[in-house]
């Protein structure tokens, strides 16, 4: 893949100027995703940000997973991670893992220790929590933060032997209790965890905080320009702390950009997995997920993607993007790539009483109007075909143009049909139309005799291909996001915005497509002349018997702004 290039930047800037003063000789960045949820579109700015950077300096970016938490991660979430990397366009450099580092982790913990920078502190953490003091109140020292040097290496390493149960003790930095940032009061950097990691096994049962062993991963990979989300910019003083107090030989920065927040959609991995949890979505790839495996069974694509992140910047400012700015990359990104074709999504039968029966005629269509090299495609017409329901009125109001008694339209690729009879059933629905047609009006022949205000499409009833159609709305009704990094959430206050799910999200009906759908392959994507973009499902299709799922709407009102 050609190498992106980004807008102009402030973290651009900064590159460019450690390059001319020397201060770095080849930038190195990573994406650093902890393997706890799949990656969601948030995520994917993030991708972006750090290969794109790196690729206009001709740089490299490091895959790597910040598995420190044993208790939350699993080797499923690694692989759907690498493929979602991949599918977007990107290559890793190296693909490395914090767990690589657990020994040298472990050492530089015993460094801070022997310097008094560090203790073994017995309180619970909630004790921790209630002592930690608030934004305008200081901090409490613990009772155990003036241990000898001597104690707190015997007691760490007998946490480590797994001499202690989960929570009885806890490894904190020793910095300042009274400290304006609160990241600074003492954080604990280790913690026991009796637990199989996906990728030491049981070697470990006492794991590295993430603040701790993050900026000890990018000094030992040597990271040249740590790429993170603005909220963690009142952890860079602890950052640049460990760094510094674990005596490392190289010496990375942090450098804090405005995360992606999406209306309408949900970016906290512990909100999306309770989805998942609670049977709200069929999997992590549910399409009206926002994770990029949810977008990808969906029928987006990595272009619109990474158009769509390009066109958000890389600011410091932390803002809401509209939603249909999304869609408007995807539908820029497929209406010169998708065949346009016709599908009935609620079927109501027509008769042409006139048309012979028995008789099927081939008919010529384009397979997309704005992109001619796509050539065109023979579709079949006869005595019965299918129609939307909306599309027939029995009585219908001023300015409908389609279908109703003593009126006419045009079938589109076809011929001018009028309406003259209609069935309906013991409950008063209108199950089947009564048309005769002009042959003279055959689309193509350049007839002018006369006009019509409207087109409606349709499908050939003997060789129709059944079809399962799956319309999506947002999952949530609110129009606001959890912009808020989700970590300190509570379990009740994440359950609260089940509220908030839309009932409406997934509409299935079933219904018709064209004759040459039959052999639809999952992924591939079309335009329903009139409905949208849909793309074959990857999880519910099988051979002649395709699910689509409705990527986005042929129409909005969104502007790009200029």
């Amino acid at each position: 893949m050609e190498k992106p290039s980004t807008p102009s930047n402030f973290i651009k800037n900064v590159i460019t100027e450690d390059l001319k003063s020397g201060k770095v000789q080849k930038v190195v960045t990573r994406f650093p995703p902890e393997p706890n949820g799949y990656l969601h579109i948030g995520h994917a700015k993030a991708i972006w940000i750090n290969f794109a950077l790196a690729g206009e300096f001709e740089g490299a970016t490091n895959l790597r997973f910040d598995d420190t938490n044993p208790l939350k991660e699993d080797v499923e979430f690694v692989r759907s991670i690498e493929e979602d990397v991949k599918w977007l366009g990107y290559e890793w450099a190296e693909k490395r893992y914090a767990s690589d580092y657990f020994d040298e982790m472990y050492n530089r913990a015993v460094l801070l220790i022997k310097k008094g920078k560090a203790y073994v502190d017995d309180q619970t953490a909630d004790q921790i929590r209630e002592t930690r003091g608030t934004l305008t109140e200081p901090g409490q020292n613990s009772p155990y933060r003036d241990r000898s040097v001597e104690e707190n290496l015997e007691l760490f390493e007998k946490m480590r032997s797994g001499e202690f149960k989960d929570g009885e003790k806890v490894l904190r930095a020793k910095i300042d209790m009274a400290s304006p940032n609160i990241n600074l009061r003492d954080p604990v950097i280790y913690r026991i965890a009796h637990a199989t990691h996906h990728n030491t096994g049981d070697k470990w049962c006492i794991y590295p905080m993430y603040a701790f062993a993050h900026p000890l991963e990018d000094a030992i990979e040597g990271v040249t320009h740590s790429l993170c989300s603005l909220e963690f910019e009142d952890q860079r003083p602890f950052y640049d702390w460990v760094i510094q107090e674990c005596e490392m030989e190289s010496t990375p920065h942090q450098y804090e950009f405005g995360r992606l927040n999406l209306a309408q959609t949900l970016t906290s991995k512990r909100k999306l997995k309770l989805l998942v949890d609670e049977k709200i979505v069929d999997g992590w790839d549910d399409p009206r997920m926002p994770t990029i495996s949810g977008l990808r069974r969906r029928g987006y694509t990595p272009e619109a993607i990474r158009n769509f992140v390009y066109e958000t910047g890389i600011s410091k400012s932390q803002g809401l993007v509209d939603l249909q700015m999304l869609e408007h990359f995807i539908r820029e990104d497929l209406k010169l790539k998708a065949p346009r074709t016709m599908a009935v999504l609620r079927p109501l039968k027509v008769v042409i009483t006139n048309y012979p029966e028995g008789q099927v005629e081939w008919l010529e269509a384009e397979n997309n109007t704005e992109n001619p090299d796509m050539g065109t495609r023979q579709i079949p017409f006869s005595r019965e075909i299918y129609i939307e329901q909306d599309d027939f009125m029995e009585d219908p109001p001023n300015k409908y143009f389609r279908l109703f008694p003593g009126n006419e339209v045009r079938l589109k690729n076809a011929y001018f049909i009028k309406c003259h009879d209609f069935v309906k059933d013991e409950n008063g629905q209108v199950t089947e139309i009564h048309c005769t047609y002009d042959p003279e009006t055959k689309s193509g022949t350049g007839f002018t005799g006369r006009k019509v205000k409207g087109t409606i499409h349709w499908v050939e009833a003997s060789h129709a291909v059944p079809a399962e159609f799956r319309l999506y709305e947002p999952l949530i009704k609110a129009e606001e996001t959890d912009v808020t990094a989700e970590e300190n959430e509570a379990e009740t206050a994440e359950k609260s915005f089940l509220d908030e799910i839309n009932p409406n999200s997934l509409e299935v009906l079933h219904g018709f497509v064209e004759a040459d759908m039959k052999n639809a392959k999952p992924q591939d994507k079309f335009q329903f002349f009139r409905h949208g973009y849909f793309n074959v499902d990857s999880k519910y299709s099988a051979p002649g018997q395709p699910v689509f799922n409705l990527v986005v709407s042929l129409k909005s009102s969104f502007q790009m702004p200029k």
